[in-house]
């Protein structure tokens, strides 16, 4: 499974030093200027340390951790123009292509790096970019209407219900947008996501907030992402962090101790790339599930609910076509016993049929026919 996550904002926020933080500064295309022009793009290894642990049984000839394509975007300027004019065109297909948004909102304090907007203030900011999406879904959901009807006249059959469903839905999600309310916020049917997911609605995408923190408010993070954690609890698929991309980022080119130990100091339990990364697991409802064996542990990416005959296209399509059954173990208890012949004597390696439910964290080896 592919995962794009769009990181996106504000000029001046910190976006493209955690894009280099997350990707290790290693990006597919474009640059490392934070230019607002130029897109850059780049992958994240899912920090994982059941792989880890796997990898150190099996001691295999290649680990392979999930991975995460990130697109460093943002507003093309400041908003002050007027809304709806700070994201360019260009910017807005980059992020229908996402997953998950990224939304890195600025609160540390440095009078060399001007605010666009004039002073810091979270909240507002959060606001904006919201408005900015908000505007560019209502633009396409008001052209989408004026075509429907034209094509409603000529339709006949399941095609025109399948268009009075989609044309429902728009006249329902017009007055949430002049609302200024995110359609992530409608009550929506699976079928009627299934009908306009073509559209690839901005405001449908989960989104995560990364506060990127002064280093003197690292000690009170709780009390200055509160407002903001308010805010995201009235939002559904909405998320908050903290970070500062600043010390991440000198940590980041400390040796493996030194960065634990000043971590530590600083109270900061884990590295900005992790937290991110599980913030954006829960958001879309993701899990890993693990194959192992001596040629290879990897851990894959599959969405919560998934069946083993689901999970085993996730690894190929010919395993998903030809499914016969699954060997499952919790990798915890694999290592437990210390081999899958081991678990096989203690009977805790079960067999499980295409309608089993993987879960996060499962081993798993497909028996399949094609």
């Amino acid at each position: 499974m592919n995962l794009t996550s769009a990181i996106t904002g504000l000029p001046y926020t910190g976006k493209t030093t955690l894009f280099n933080l997350l990707t290790g500064g290693h990006a597919t295309t474009g640059g490392f200027t934070g230019a607002e022009a130029e897109t850059n793009v780049g992958i994240a290894k899912v920090p994982d340390p059941r792989i880890e642990r796997l990898s150190a049984l099996y001691r295999p000839k290649k680990t392979t951790f999930a991975e995460i394509t990130y697109r460093d975007l943002g507003l093309s300027k400041s908003v002050r123009t007027g809304p709806g004019d700070g994201i360019s065109a260009k910017k807005l297909g980059d992020l229908r292509t996402a997953d998950a948004l990224v939304h890195v909102v600025r609160a540390f304090r440095d009078p060399t790096v001007p605010h666009s907007e004039g002073s810091i203030n979270p909240l507002r900011d959060v606001a904006t970019l919201d408005l900015e999406l908000i505007i560019a879904d209502h633009g396409v959901v008001e052209r989408r209407l004026e075509r429907i009807e034209p094509e409603l006249r000529g339709a006949k059959g399941p095609e025109r219900e399948a268009k009075e469903r989609e044309r429902a839905f728009l006249q329902r999600a017009f007055p949430a947008l002049e609302a200024e309310t995110p359609l992530r916020d409608l009550p929506i049917e699976p079928d009627e996501l299934r009908l306009v997911r073509g559209y690839r609605f901005l405001t449908l995408l989960p989104q995560l907030l990364v506060v990127n923190l002064d280093e003197s408010d690292l000690a009170r993070a709780d009390e200055v992402l509160a407002p903001l954690r308010e805010v995201a609890a009235k939002h559904r698929a909405t998320g908050v962090v903290h970070a500062c991309a600043k010390i991440e980022a000198e940590i980041a080119e400390l040796p493996g101790a030194e960065a634990q130990a000043f971590r530590a100091e600083l109270g900061i339990a884990l590295p900005a790339l992790e937290r991110i990364i599980r913030a954006t697991y829960e958001l879309l409802g993701l899990v890993s599930m693990f194959t192992a064996g001596e040629d290879e542990v990897r851990a894959w990416t599959v969405p919560f609910g998934s069946t083993a005959q689901q999970g085993a296209g996730a690894i190929h399509s010919d395993l998903e076509r030809g499914f016969i059954r699954a060997e499952v173990i919790a990798w915890d208890e694999l290592l437990r016993q210390g081999s899958e012949a081991a678990a096989k004597k203690a009977g805790v390696l079960r067999t499980e049929g295409k309608t089993y439910l993987v879960r996060d964290g499962d081993v798993v080896h497909v028996l399949f026919n094609v």
